[in-house]
């Protein structure tokens, strides 16, 4: 099975960049980051924003079930409060994106601090338990506030400014001769996935991560070792909410319509998917894992209108059907996901050309 390399040196181990494949892995991302929105269409943008929703997402649930090995089944709630925040804010006052969604993020943080003392008396499948309950709870509250103060539980959000200047060019989301406004949020985004990953290596190298990581492994023996547990956990679920509130806000954003719909128990299991599918318990592991899973839904629906499915079945269900089984296959192969992977052509590229 394939190890992280030894380290020697602290400093080597703290180092955001370790080696030089995770340097020259950077350059690569970045220089396909910049050339991608200049040669997809229209579609391929879509599903571009989709992934880097996800990855942001995915980020939130890794610091939470990754780092602090809290499972949680109830993530989808807070990407549904970070969603409807901005909705509010933005498309009902006309708050500017860069206003309402930090606004999101601390709503969402709010209600993942409060379900935090429950996180500390429960473990497991306790604890994902709970965490459903707090998934139909916050869809109940919602639906009913929204018919209580708007008449309807879907909210339109307009593709309002990012600076507050209609007539600016830079800070409005209309073409402007240079990059369309697919173009403008796809940039917006990347830099907020980026920054998402950034807050999550240095978190994971701090340590706060490490304190995380003892807890994850055994709580009884990080107390032992000096760490507090409950303070460990309860800032885990903070963090881990307020990024997945910016990553609900990304979504009302990029979307014309707001609704209760997507924000389901599904949803959860989805961004488990992805963190396991990257690797459990790294960084880049989650935006692999979700950039990977937001790729392969759509091929799985375009693959599933070619098989024989029975009447009923949506695009959507048939990918799943599609999708799930082979995910699990792929893990029965590759325990590790695509950090697995990743390990493995490092190992051989490393010790070419000899085998070991």
């Amino acid at each position: 099975m394939p190890t992280r390399k030894l380290v020697t040196r602290y400093a080597d181990d703290l180092a955001l960049f370790p080696d030089r494949y995770h340097k020259l892995g950077l350059a690569v991302a970045l220089g396909l980051a910049v050339v991608f929105p200049f040669i997809s269409d229209a579609y391929w943008m879509s599903v571009a924003h989709t992934g880097l929703i996800a990855v942001v997402g995915a980020t939130s649930m890794m610091i939470l079930t990754g780092f602090c090995g809290q499972v949680s089944l109830g993530h989808a709630a807070f990407l549904a409060l970070g969603a409807y925040t901005v909705a509010i804010l933005g498309g009902v006052f006309g708050w500017p994106f860069w206003l309402a969604l930090p606004v999101a993020g601390l709503v969402a943080a709010a209600v993942g601090l409060a379900v935090g003392p429950f996180a500390l008396r429960l473990e497991g499948l306790y604890l994902a338990i709970v965490t459903v309950g707090l998934l139909f709870l916050v869809e109940h509250l919602l639906r009913n506030g929204l018919e209580i103060a708007f008449g309807k539980e879907y909210l339109t959000v307009p593709m309002h400014t990012l600076l507050g200047d209609a007539d600016d060019p830079l800070g409005s989301f209309r073409a402007d001769g240079l990059l369309d406004a697919g173009q403008k949020l796809y940039f917006l985004f990347v830099a907020l996935a980026g920054g998402t990953l950034w807050i999550s290596k240095n978190l994971q190298r701090s340590r706060t991560g490490r304190a995380m990581m003892a807890v994850r492994d055994r709580d009884l023996a990080a107390a032992v070792l000096g760490v507090d547990p409950a303070r460990t956990k309860f800032l885990a679920f903070g963090l881990s909410s307020f990024l997945a509130g910016i990553a609900g806000g990304m979504y009302a954003f990029a979307h014309p319509v707001v609704t209760l719909e997507p924000f389901n128990l599904k949803m959860s299991v989805e961004y488990i998917a992805m963190v396991v599918l990257g690797g459990v318990g790294t960084t880049f592991g989650a935006a692999w894992g979700a950039l990977a899973y937001t790729i392969l839904l759509p091929v799985a629906e375009t693959l599933g209108e070619h098989l024989p499915f029975p009447e009923g079945f949506s695009s959507e269900h048939q990918a799943i059907v599609l999708l799930f089984p082979a995910l699990c296959l792929f893990l029965v192969f590759e325990p590790l996901g695509l950090l697995g992977i990743w390990l493995k052509l490092k190992r051989y590229f490393a010790a070419w050309p000899f085998r070991y």
